[in-house]
């Protein structure tokens, strides 16, 4: 880890790629915003792309998370819910970015979603998938991205799926500590 910057890269969907909204208003520059104090500096890359599973993630993974990142943010697995992906083969595929990225040296925050109830069986075990996944590659997890966002409308585009730019801004000042946790005992060990 650098002593003169911190690189923190994003590795996510249209929930962090800033899907409908301006490039300040996405996820990455509001985390970073909210990270402006911090020392060493902290440097937030974006690698979301609307529409990704994590599948997608796992594939593009070498090409979008640049080398010198200090921390990943995995932030994947909501296309996967809305196609109804199987749970394990969604705890493998996270599992298997988590090894890749640990091949290359780069220590992950696990950033997990929920599935709605309305799902049934399938949120159930879906909602299983963070917490196992964290437990299982001993990584720091962050339960639920989009917690106090998801289902509240004043925080949701018309779609009412993706975050707007207030409940981006939520999900950054909740990210935030996790970021800073993470950092912190990166450079403690």
């Amino acid at each position: 880890m650098s002593n003169t910057e911190q690189v923190v890269t994003i590795l996510g969907d249209s929930l962090t790629a800033g899907y409908g909204l301006k490039p300040a208003e996405s996820l990455p520059r509001q985390l970073a915003a909210r990270l402006a104090t911090e020392t060493p500096p902290v440097r937030v890359i974006g690698a979301g792309v609307s529409g990704d599973t994590t599948t997608d993630g796992l594939r593009r993974l070498d090409r979008d998370v640049p080398g010198q990142t200090d921390l990943c943010v995995v932030a994947l697995g909501a296309n996967d819910m809305m196609q109804l992906v199987p749970a394990d083969r969604v705890r493998d595929t996270l599992l298997s970015i988590i090894d890749k990225l640990r091949r290359r040296h780069i220590p992950v925050l696990l950033s997990g979603m929920r599935a709605p109830p309305w799902f049934g069986a399938y949120a159930w075990a879906f909602d299983e998938v963070y917490p196992e996944v964290a437990r299982t590659a001993n990584v720091p997890l962050m339960p639920f991205l989009m917690e106090g966002v998801a289902l509240y409308p004043a925080y949701v585009l018309p779609d009412r799926i993706h975050p707007n730019a207030v409940g981006v801004g939520k999900m950054a000042d909740a990210l935030a500590p996790h970021v800073r946790s993470a950092l912190v005992a990166l450079r403690t060990r």
